[in-house]
């Protein structure tokens, strides 16, 4: 990305389910959740409201907007449904279409995007935890509500029931950039890369009606090549266009990604990503990979964990998803320490896969969850049992006492890329190199009534601050959050500057 890093981001929705409640609504138990963190938390009792004036979800990037209604709502942020809690790290916990959904702050590596990322499973462990305790009291943090009993947590896509729920990445962009251009060349690419993250499904079709192992978790529930839409109707490509940032920039939104377990499977998606798409900003040609019918490639690729699947592609030969990423591979180029590591990464795994799913059991998630599949298949236990279907759940357990995933990790089976420590340590505290930096020491040592990706009301002042990359840790030296300065202290930082209520600048 020419004269500026790029900007990577990450949100998650999580399955959840109560046990011992099988009928409360997850909304409610979602609810539950995110409010019992937020009381834990936030420095007054009630959490700082979601600021939705720079919202926009139905502006498009080929350059329409579906807005009805241009209204700012000021909701509760313990609402049943809407609760919100923004968090220390710089990211937001809150309830989004009946899941906890965590959305990870801004950074400018793919490590930091895959350790930001994993760390999200601490907020969620911590709400469970905090639920257990006012179960034991008897206790509810929801006015009006039983207390909720326990509460899973899951960090998959599907629940087997025909739905399925995303983990969305978000790259900047220079707006410059042809957005025709761009979608052409990432198309191919994202059905080839489920190869490397995809998280693995027992069943074949969006109900699992069919009994099989597939390679990705995302695949039946794509529809088009590019799309709006992120709960029907999904495209490979989406086009929401919502920067949350200056005009400069667009913000690319990918929809197609299962949520990862395996910090391998992470790095890979956010780093591969983001070094395809500085070759496309830099003018390099991918036209010799389109695809006769992209859409039905992504089901036909992760049907076929064989990794034999011939691509048609629109030339009239045939690659498999392993030699397409190959080209891929050969026209990136690290420009720094982090994306370095992204391709020897990348051509690790490469050469793992040489051998087939079990040749990287210990390094992706859908190798991992295929060799715990076929060791009960070559037990005698039938492709539709349904042991094989609570494999595929128990995996994706973020519970270090329960989770497959976790279980392999003690038995030295899957490698990680952090330590305990390091997760932790993102889980505390914002990434240094972006605005979240401000955002999140702002939030937990000031008295922040409302806040948004680009905006924090503090007092009667409420600040914008447009720039991704600013106010980072470096602007911020001559700040002490501690000493709970005002707002007027940060109108002097770098990139923040006073609006009105409604988003208009002052002057």
């Amino acid at each position: 990305m020419a004269n500026s890093a790029r900007v990577i981001g990450a949100e998650t929705e999580y399955g959840i389910v109560t046990p011992t409640q099988p009928a409360l609504s997850p909304i409610v138990s979602s609810t539950h959740a995110v409010v019992a963190y937020a009381l834990a938390h936030n420095r007054s009792q009630v959490a700082p409201r979601w600021d939705f004036s720079e919202e926009s979800p139905l502006k498009d990037s080929r350059g329409f907007d579906l807005r009805r209604y241009h209204t700012v709502p000021s909701i509760d942020p313990h609402a049943i449904g809407v609760a919100n809690a923004m968090l220390g790290n710089g990211g937001r916990f809150y309830v989004d279409h009946a899941h906890p959904e965590y959305s990870a702050p801004e950074v400018t590596s793919a490590v930091d995007a895959a350790r930001y990322d994993a760390a999200g499973d601490l907020f969620l462990l911590q709400a469970a935890a905090l639920l257990k305790d006012y179960e034991a009291e008897g206790k509810s943090v929801l006015q009006g509500h039983d207390p909720c009993g326990e509460v899973k947590f899951y960090k998959n896509n599907v629940d087997g029931k025909g739905a399925s729920y995303g983990a969305h990445e978000n790259y900047s962009y220079h707006r410059s950039t042809p957005f025709d251009q761009l979608a052409a060349a990432l198309i191919p690419f994202f059905v080839a890369r489920q190869v490397f993250i995809g998280a693995g499904r027992m069943g074949k079709g969006p109900r699992g009606e069919r009994p099989g192992f597939q390679i990705s978790q995302r695949a039946d529930y794509i529809e088009q090549e590019i799309s709006l839409e992120t709960t029907m109707n999904r495209g490979i490509i989406n086009t929401r266009d919502e920067s949350h940032t200056t005009e400069d920039f667009a913000r690319l939104h990918v929809i197609i990604g299962d949520a990862n377990m395996s910090h391998t499977s992470m790095l890979l998606k956010y780093g591969m990503t983001s070094l395809v798409l500085n070759a496309i900003e830099q003018g390099v040609d991918f036209s010799d990979v389109r695809m006769n019918n992209p859409v039905a490639e992504v089901t036909a690729v992760s049907y076929d964990p064989s990794l034999q699947h011939r691509i048609s592609l629109a030339d009239g030969s045939t690659k498999t998803a392993l030699e397409i990423l190959d080209i891929y591979r050969q026209r990136v180029q690290a420009s720094n320490d982090d994306e370095t590591l992204v391709l020897k990464v990348w051509d690790e795994v490469r050469q793992a896969l040489e051998a087939g799913p079990l040749g990287a059991a210990h390094l992706l998630d859908w190798c991992a969850k295929y060799a715990l599949v076929q060791n009960y298949i070559a037990r005698g236990v039938a492709e539709d049992d349904p042991k094989l279907a609570l494999i595929d759940l128990q995996y994706a357990d973020i519970d270090p006492a329960k989770s497959l995933y976790h279980a392999l990790v003690r038995k030295n089976r899957m490698r990680t890329l952090f330590s305990t420590e390091q997760l932790q340590q993102a889980a505390a505290q914002p990434p240094q190199s972006t605005r979240a930096w401000m955002r999140g020491n702002a939030v937990a040592y000031l008295d922040v009534q409302a806040a948004s990706w680009e905006r924090l009301t503090i007092g009667n002042t409420t600040v914008r601050i447009a720039s991704l990359l600013h106010p980072n840790a470096q602007d911020c030296q001559a700040i002490d959050f501690q000493a709970q300065p005002d707002a007027q202290a940060l109108l002097e930082l770098r990139g923040v500057e006073a609006v009105e209520p409604s988003g208009e600048r002052l002057h």
